[in-house]
């Protein structure tokens, strides 16, 4: 996100910067941008990425997946267009991918899939504003995620996560060719929050944020960990 427009850029900064060391911290070398990067800043991006992750901010125009504004809030359709380019270009090439919270969202939405705008209840205390609401997810055994997170169990297993979202994708909303990694209750019912490309390609979505490590499962870290070491595979291959 473009910190300097957010209404708490203090905050909106320190959000962009736990992505990065979440990352960075695994060995990877973060390309950072933003809506107002320049179309040869991105077309450079997109020629030497090796994996691209997708991370938190404001909600998808529903535009997007053809529905009428009914619950979405704070619009950004630039970073809507900049995430489509990415995904794209990821796409195209093949790379591993990884999406967190809006990221998540966007990967469901890029692929086809629908939200549902707003889940009454779920979200907890904005990030810097209290403690993080906090639910079980429930992961699906034999999936990518739940092998990642909880390899000793192999019945899947459960971990608590933090909440900071109102959106979310129902089973009626997932997209095409992604499987169900993960489940959370709601009032609105089971939620995805947790999904995967079948096969050899890295593509994972979490609606958590695992980068926020205060409110999340050490476990998590793995996540990041499988990601870069994903990532490293089209590097050794250039």
């Amino acid at each position: 996100m473009v910190a300097a427009r957010q209404s708490e850029p203090e905050i909106a900064e320190r959000k962009n910067r736990l992505y990065v060391d979440a990352i960075a911290r695994h060995g990877a070398d973060p390309i950072v941008l933003d809506a107002t990067s320049t179309p040869k800043e991105r077309a450079a991006a997109w020629a030497v990425m090796d994996g691209l992750f997708l991370t938190g901010g404001a909600d998808i125009d529903p535009a997007r997946y053809g529905q009428p504004v009914a619950g979405a809030v704070d619009l950004e359709p630039e970073r809507d267009e900049l995430e489509a380019e990415a995904w794209a270009a990821a796409e195209r090439r093949g790379l591993p991918v990884l999406g967190v919270c809006r990221g998540f969202q966007a990967l469901n939405v890029f692929s086809g899939g629908t939200l549902l705008q707003d889940v009454a209840g779920h979200a907890g205390p904005g990030y810097g504003h209290g403690p993080a609401r906090q639910h079980p997810l429930r992961l699906v055994a034999g999936t990518k995620l739940a092998r990642i997170l909880v390899p000793t169990n192999v019945r899947g297993g459960v971990l608590a996560v933090n909440s900071y979202h109102h959106q979310a994708v129902r089973p009626a909303d997932l997209a095409p060719g992604f499987v169900v990694s993960a489940w959370a209750s709601s009032p609105a019912g089971d939620l995805v929050e947790g999904f995967e490309r079948p096969g050899d390609r890295f593509v994972v979505g979490v609606q958590c944020h695992p980068e926020r490590t205060e409110s999340t499962p050490e476990a998590f870290e793995r996540l990041f960990s499988v990601f870069v070491d994903a990532c490293r595979g089209p590097a050794a291959g250039r």
